[in-house]
């Protein structure tokens, strides 16, 4: 299925961003990756602010791509989207952010204490990485709304 096919089936809507919406979105996920890191929060907030963090590197993919998603699923769409748009490669990494969603959901609305250090930590090395692949990415595929730095 392509992000097209998407937008067909009323998944997805037009969007048009720009060069500052993306370095602001940009600046969300640097300061969500620094405070995930804070070693006084929980392994719950840690993991639900890197969890942040990673849903808005998906969310630069889509928006560079034209679309953002219906409100109806919408993190899972953006979340699914990352290997319509870096490729098959990338279906583990959706799957994997797809239960980081559920897990997030979890300690967010129903309980606490679900998440493990380590569970934290992972996330936040994953977006971590992730956000270099999405600035690769701009570079290469829309410069026009890379920073120039």
């Amino acid at each position: 299925m392509s992000l097209q096919q998407w937008h067909k089936n009323g998944w997805l809507r037009p969007y048009e961003t720009s060069r500052k919406q993306i370095t602001d979105l940009l600046d969300i996920v640097v300061r969500d990756l620094a405070d995930a890191r804070t070693a006084r929060l929980s392994s719950d907030w840690q993991f639900g602010i890197a969890y942040n963090a990673a849903l808005k590197l998906c969310t630069i993919l889509l928006y560079a791509e034209g679309y953002r998603p219906d409100r109806a699923l919408a993190h899972y769409r953006t979340l699914q989207a990352l290997p319509l748009i870096l490729g098959d490669s990338r279906k583990d990494d959706a799957d994997y952010l797809d239960s980081c969603r559920i897990k997030r959901n979890t300690v967010e609305y129903d309980m606490a204490g679900r998440t493990s250090p380590e569970e934290a930590s992972e996330l936040i090395e994953f977006a971590s990485g992730l956000k270099q692949d999405v600035i690769d990415w701009l570079h290469q595929k829309h410069p026009h709304l890379a920073s120039k730095a």
